[in-house]
């Protein structure tokens, strides 16, 4: 048994009306051409969606990390891949925390032996705290909530015959040019997102990168027609070059108001935790709890930080909003702090 509620996401710490900084989903809506392309294919939704259908976004998910279109698998976001996990009979599965809680979820649910690889201090990868016995690996990068980005070599580190690897790179193309991804290399199972970039939180679309062969292990109790029409066309729509482009632009876009936002929280005598390299901050307050509520009270919701194992009440994770946005939470936090 676990203390934590791993099942708790950043979307119950906050409520329509509130200025959220508890999800990590960086615009307020698809971008205009996305829109449109998804209400283009509305009028296929009498039809199931086909193998062309499938093929076509393999294929753009292939292309865009320059690999076959069998080395993917499309996916009703990247949170149905933790969800099939059990599915390749791990005997021990290691997840490397603090992180995203769905796999070690997933795979409890399912009987999974679980050993928890527990980082601190500045939560850099130590391949060592891995058991040697471990057949399963779980690793995010960057790391949500700690918002560290390990170095691809490092998670390489982490191979051996008979061992998955898994690399949840969720927030991967929130930083420019995806310099430590491995969605390319045949030797990992990397799943990926369009969550947090394309604001598709509602439509739940994804993909996984792998061998042929793990992949079909991990779908192989997938009911027919696992994927619908409208996640198929998304997946395809944001792997077009076009849509990589755009993303690199957001990131960088992220990534300054990120650094503006961290200044400001220091200048503030905030400790954040660790510097972060994705567009989320994990800070520690000597009054979490209190800081919580009194910034719910002002409408303003941030994430709490204790149903990820290895933090406390103390910690809050931050998301990064533009300049106006985060004015508003630093008004209201200083306000607390007034008392």
């Amino acid at each position: 048994m676990t203390s934590e509620d791993l099942k708790h996401h950043g979307d119950r710490d906050t409520a329509p009306g509130m200025l959220d900084f508890a999800v990590n989903v960086w615009l307020p809506a698809p971008p205009r051409w996305l829109r449109d392309r998804l209400a283009a294919a509305l009028d296929r939704l009498a039809t199931y969606p086909s193998p062309a259908d499938d093929l076509a976004a393999r294929q753009a998910v292939a292309a865009r990390h320059g690999r076959g279109a069998d080395d993917v698998l499309i996916l009703n976001g990247s949170a149905e891949g933790f969800a099939l996990l059990p599915n390749l009979r791990p005997k021990l599965a290691a997840i490397v925390h603090p992180q995203f809680t769905e796999p070690e979820a997933a795979l409890r649910t399912a009987g999974v032996p679980v050993h928890r690889v527990m980082l601190a201090g500045d939560y850099v990868l130590d391949p060592t705290l891995v058991p040697e016995e471990a057949d399963l690996v779980v690793v995010g990068n960057p790391t949500n909530p700690t918002s560290v980005t390990h170095p691809a070599a490092t998670i390489r580190r982490l191979a051996r015959p008979g061992r998955t690897v898994v690399v949840d790179e969720a927030f991967m193309d929130a930083l420019p040019g995806e310099p430590e991804s491995l969605a390319g290399d045949p030797g990992f199972l990397v799943f990926r997102s369009l969550t947090k970039t394309w604001a598709l939180a509602g439509l739940r679309a994804g993909y996984a990168l792998g061998p042929a062969g793990t992949l079909s292990q991990l779908a192989v109790d997938r009911p027919q027609w696992p994927v619908g029409t409208l996640v198929l066309e998304a997946v395809a729509a944001c792997c077009s070059p076009g849509a990589v482009v755009e993303a690199a632009g957001h990131a960088e876009k992220a990534l300054a108001d990120k650094d503006e936002f961290v200044a400001a929280l220091r200048d503030m005598g905030v400790e954040v935790v660790v510097a972060p390299t994705a567009p989320f901050v994990l800070v520690r307050v000597p009054d979490g709890p209190a800081l919580r509520e009194a910034l719910a009270d002002r409408k303003i919701a941030v994430r709490r930080g204790e149903t990820f194992p290895g933090l406390t009440a103390d910690h809050i994770r931050l998301a990064v909003r533009p300049p106006a946005q985060t004015a508003r939470l630093l008004e209201a936090w200083r306000d607390h702090h007034r008392g």
